[in-house]
């Protein structure tokens, strides 16, 4: 059975701040660092395989080198690679953004959309995220708000803690708050558009852009509903438990912690990403056993087999 460890692509985007250094041992060449991509095949920032006949390959060239048999039965035949899969340290807040829908996003952007699922790893006390609008709106009201500077009295504020977890479909004007380390699972896309950024100057010394009348294109103008909870019971096993984050029509999130052992099968339906969210442990499969520990990312190509998680582990399970 094939597994591949991967070390992640950062981004110094101005947010961000030094925990996935402090905390998560990320040997990271920049300064912020905001994001950690820990899973992609993303052409703005690919993963790194570590170790194995493949070490120090990009993981957007083994992807493309290699059958996409790999990826999975689920997988369309002319897809691009469907999933990204990253961290995201908030030191500050990130901007009011919204992300576009397959059909949007291929029409004007060549790629996939973005719907994305959110899991909160660390909350700062009274730390919160904006999701969706408070009330309907049109079009008109939406630009007004946006040019007054008062958009986010208009959004839906959400304190939130340790383990909530939020489902963010295209169309939803979201942003995560200050304080907020999130692990982000969502199609393999880079398509944001920015709607407000509290007045705030890049590298450059100019405000950043913004894109305006995109997001009003894309914006879902509507209430979206509170979320937070996971979409299945924390189910309790012999050694280990099990709970399903979100089940949608991308990808199927679950997450586990083993405090002895847990044996998974994989199959020829769906490649496994594994984010490993606490503690420390190994993956054992065949003859070999490879350590893992708070932070690491790994990708287990579809095929047929097994492994087993061992030690005192927490990790989100990504499959198609």
């Amino acid at each position: 059975m094939e597994v591949i460890q991967l070390r992640p692509a950062f981004k110094d985007y101005l947010w961000g701040g030094r925990r996935l250094v402090d905390e998560y041992d990320k040997k990271a060449d920049c300064d912020p660092v905001a994001e950690s991509w820990e899973l992609s095949a993303h052409k703005d920032g690919s993963s790194t395989i570590v170790g194995g006949a493949y070490d120090g390959m990009l993981f957007k060239d083994y992807i493309d080198q290699h059958a996409k048999d790999l990826w999975g039965t689920k997988v369309a035949k002319d897809a691009t690679f469907p999933i990204l899969i990253k961290f995201i340290d908030a030191k500050q807040p990130l901007s009011i953004q919204v992300h576009p829908d397959d059909t949007y996003a291929w029409e004007h952007e060549h790629e996939p959309g973005k719907n994305e699922f959110w899991y909160v790893m660390e909350a700062d006390p009274d730390s919160f995220l904006y999701y969706g609008v408070k009330e309907p709106m049109t079009k008109e009201e939406y630009r007004a708000h946006i040019q007054d500077d008062t958009i986010c009295d208009y959004l839906n504020k959400v304190h939130v803690t340790k383990g909530d977890c939020f489902f963010i479909q295209a169309g939803t004007i979201h942003a995560i708050g200050a304080g907020l380390m999130i692990a982000e699972i969502q199609q393999s896309s880079n398509s944001t558009y920015r709607v407000y950024d509290f007045g705030r100057v890049g590298k450059d010394g100019k405000p950043r852009q913004l894109h305006i009348d995109k997001a009003v294109d894309v914006s879902n103008l509507t209430p979206s509903g509170k979320n937070g909870e996971a979409e299945g019971p924390l189910i309790q096993k012999n050694g280990y438990t099990e709970q399903v984050l979100t089940k949608n029509n991308y990808f199927t999130c679950t997450k586990y912690h083993v405090d002895t052992t847990y044996t998974e099968t994989v199959t020829k339906m769906s490649f496994q990403g594994l984010t490993i969210l606490d503690g420390q442990g190994a993956l054992s499969y065949d003859d070999q056993v490879l350590p893992l520990r708070k932070g690491d990312s790994v990708f287990i190509p579809a095929q047929d087999g097994k492994y087993e998680m061992s030690g005192n582990l927490t990790w989100i399970q990504t499959v198609l």
